[in-house]
Formats: C-alpha cells, sequence, structure tokens
C-alpha cells in the first residue's frame, strides 16, 4: 500500500459531519498530499495589488517547496516567477519585499528585467543565448485589486470568481488603497485547523470578546442558503443595498470554495473597533454609508477578508509543516488616508491583532489535543459550524477526486 492512497482511504473513511482523522491533521504525507493535490493545483491568495503599486515594486511568499515572487513592470502589468535564478538556482530575492528597476540574483548578479526576461549574465562565453534563460513564470491575476497566484501547469479556470469579485469589491476601490499595517504570526497547528476555527463563531462568545463587541456570534448572521434565504435582518439589509447598487447578496462557487456576502454588524456598527465607530475618517471607494457592513469574502485553501466602508482587512494562510501555518493579515485604507490625522493605526488595528492572538491560542491548544492519541473525530454541529461542514466536505471532495486514479491504479 502506498501514502498517497493511506490518505484517500483515510479521507474515504470519514463520517460525514464530523472532524477528519488524525492523520489528515498531522501527518507528514498528508500535507505532503494536500500541497499537491491542493495548494500546488489552486489559485492562491497572495497579496494585495496595492502592495506593488510602483514600477519595480515586488513581493515574495514561500508556497510549500515554491518561493515565489510578484512584481510590477514598467507597463503596468504585475507579474509572477519563480523566485529562482536560472543560473545555480540561488533564490533571487529573499526580501519580503522591496522594490528595484531590475531583478538581480544576489550570488553572480545575473540580471533580470521586470518581465522576467535576462539581460546581463557576465563571462558565460561564446553561443550562449540569453533568451533561454529567463525566469520561469507562474500564472497571476490581479482580481478587483486581489493578486492571486498557481504554480500548476494548467490553472482551473478563475472566471466565476473573477465576475463576482470584481462586482462585489469594486466599490471597496482596493487599487485605489494602501496598506496600512502588515502582521505575520505562525500558528502551530495544521492549515485545516486554522480555517476550520475561522469558519465558525461558535468559539466567538468564549474566546473573542473584542471582536464581539461588532460582529454577532449568532450562526443565523453568517448562515445563508442563497440570494434571498437568510435572516430577516440580513435580508433587510440586503434590501437596502440593492436600491444603492451595492452588491451584497449571498453568491458562492462549488462545493462552497468561495463565497461573498455582505452582513450588517451589531446595533448598526461601522467597523471592527471597540467603539464600533469607524477606524478611518475617509471612506474607501463608492460604499454609500458607514454602516454598510463588512461584505465577507472568503476562497479556500488560502484566504478570508472583510471589506468595511472605510477599511478592508484580507487575510492570507500558508502552510509551513504538518503543524504550523502561517497566518499575514493586512489592513488597507484609502491611498490618501495619512495616519494620525484619518485614523489612529491602533485604533484600526487592535480588534484583530487580538483576535488573531486569541485564534492562534485556540488553534494550538486544538492541534495538542488532537496529536494524542487518544484523540478521535467528533460531530459538528449543524447550525453552528455550518462553515467548517462546507470546508470538510469542499477538501474531501477534491482530495477524492485527485487521489482517485492513484487509488483505483493500486
Amino acid at each position: 500500500m502506498t501514502q498517497p492512497y493511506s490518505t484517500a482511504r483515510l479521507i474515504a473513511s470519514r463520517q460525514p459531519g464530523f472532524s477528519l482523522p488524525r492523520e489528515l491533521y498531522c501527518g507528514e504525507q498528508a500535507l505532503q498530499d494536500d500541497l499537491q493535490q491542493i495548494w500546488y493545483r489552486e489559485w492562491v491568495f497572495a497579496i494585495p495589488s496595492c502592495e506593488i503599486a510602483r514600477t519595480g515594486s515586488f513581493s515574495t511568499l514561500q508556497l510549500g517547496e515554491y518561493p515565489v515572487i510578484i512584481v510590477r513592470g514598467a507597463d503596468g502589468r504585475v507579474r509572477a516567477f519563480h523566485n529562482v535564478c536560472r543560473h545555480r538556482g540561488q533564490r533571487l530575492c529573499p526580501k519580503t519585499s522591496g522594490s528595484s528597476p531590475k531583478l538581480v540574483c544576489p550570488y553572480h548578479q545575473w540580471t533580470y528585467d521586470l518581465d522576467g526576461k535576462l539581460l546581463y549574465a557576465r563571462d558565460m562565453g561564446e553561443g550562449f543565448d540569453p533568451s533561454r534563460y529567463g525566469l520561469k513564470p507562474v500564472h497571476c491575476a490581479d482580481i478587483g485589486g486581489m493578486i492571486f497566484v498557481c504554480v500548476a501547469p494548467v490553472p482551473p479556470s478563475l472566471a466565476d470568481l473573477a465576475q463576482n469579485l470584481m462586482r462585489y469589491v469594486g466599490p471597496s476601490a482596493l487599487a485605489e488603497s494602501k496598506v496600512a499595517h502588515s502582521s505575520t504570526i505562525i500558528e502551530k497547528g495544521n492549515w485545516k485547523l486554522v480555517l476550520e476555527n475561522n469558519r465558525e463563531c461558535y468559539h466567538c462568545g468564549g474566546s473573542h470578546p473584542s471582536l464581539c463587541r461588532t460582529y454577532s456570534d449568532d450562526p443565523l448572521m453568517t448562515v445563508m442558503e442563497g440570494p434571498n434565504a437568510a435572516s430577516p435582518e440580513i435580508l433587510a439589509h440586503w434590501d437596502r443595498c440593492d436600491k444603492a447598487n451595492l452588491p451584497s447578496r449571498f453568491v458562492h462557487g462549488d462545493n462552497m470554495q468561495w463565497r461573498l456576502a455582505r452582513v450588517p454588524l451589531m446595533d448598526d456598527a461601522e467597523s471592527f473597533t471597540m467603539s464600533g465607530k469607524a477606524a478611518v475618517s475617509r471612506r474607501m471607494g463608492t460604499i454609500p454609508w458607514n454602516d454598510a457592513g463588512a461584505l465577507m469574502f472568503y476562497h479556500f485553501p488560502s484566504s478570508w477578508n472583510h471589506f468595511l466602508p472605510d477599511h478592508a482587512i484580507v487575510f492570507r494562510i500558508l502552510p509551513i509543516s504538518p503543524t504550523e501555518t502561517e497566518v499575514t493579515t493586512k489592513w488597507l485604507v484609502h491611498k490618501d488616508a495619512v495616519e494620525g490625522e484619518d485614523y489612529d493605526l491602533q485604533k484600526l488595528t487592535e480588534v484583530w491583532l487580538a483576535t488573531n492572538d486569541e485564534d492562534r491560542r485556540v488553534v494550538e491548544e486544538n492541534q495538542a489535543g488532537i496529536l494524542s492519541p487518544a484523540y478521535e473525530p467528533g460531530p459538528y454541529s449543524p447550525s453552528q459550524e455550518a462553515g467548517v461542514i462546507h470546508l470538510v466536505d469542499w477538501y474531501c471532495a477534491t482530495m477524492t477526486e485527485r487521489l482517485g486514479l492513484q487509488t483505483a491504479a493500486e
């Protein structure tokens, strides 16, 4: 029996509506299968496009074994490449972000244009053809100010997501924003546990006192079945948004891989702040009111996001090991908003900095329990943890389909 079959067998043996078998949350082979079948085949949210607004601006990320660099060219286009020099494989840009008119390898100074063409390679001898040694491209898409990358040779279609995401996020004008603050933490938990924790608020009342000032832990505020099927409060909010041509009603992709919906905050709150008031006086984009609520967007496997009238918060996760996940959070504000005048950075960030740390502790304790041989899968609450069920069903269906051919061959 080979290891890929073992992962497929574990998924096949799981009981619907229950958490996953232990090895899928902590096994090295399970992580490798997750990387090969999901992370290396799906579109992954990388950065907001405003992060590389100028020619030569770049950002890097580590996607499993793949170091990737994203750069804005002289023509204004955003491109992504494998962050690997074509000479002897040195990592081209070791920094997480920066700006440079050319991409220069620190080892032997091979120099690439921002479109990936090799411009300079010293003393390579007669007959050397630089056109054969440009940087290897990575699929890259800028959708409404959010940049996604995919390292697969042939990426899955983005058409349905792109159409909806651009329409819903358009009023926030992300391309006209800037990063006010960025935070990266390491959670000592499997990437699926990080996402499971995000997809429910069953734990919020006991874990997130700051967030629960403005975000309801009532499952009716997040459980929706369609554009006309939700709680009366949400339906009333959608009716109000419709009249202002503000896209808000629930839409989703196949198997709930992505989802968009705008929901009201508690007690007519304006933002995720301790006071409930807007954190930024300069509103983003064309959102008509301060109390327009939060547009929520998630996309498996890598991201969840909140777009508010005064700012946006984008989240990205990347697996590091079977029991470690990198979580990066960025707070976006209008590009002309001035810190100290239009917003106070502490008030802008304090709720989600606290919430992220609280979630880290929850995930790490969850992982610690699952590492015990005494762990066995337990049942999800169909009302409180519907979002977790969507995630786990998507994961199991995707892995079953992609490991199926290998299983049949064995």
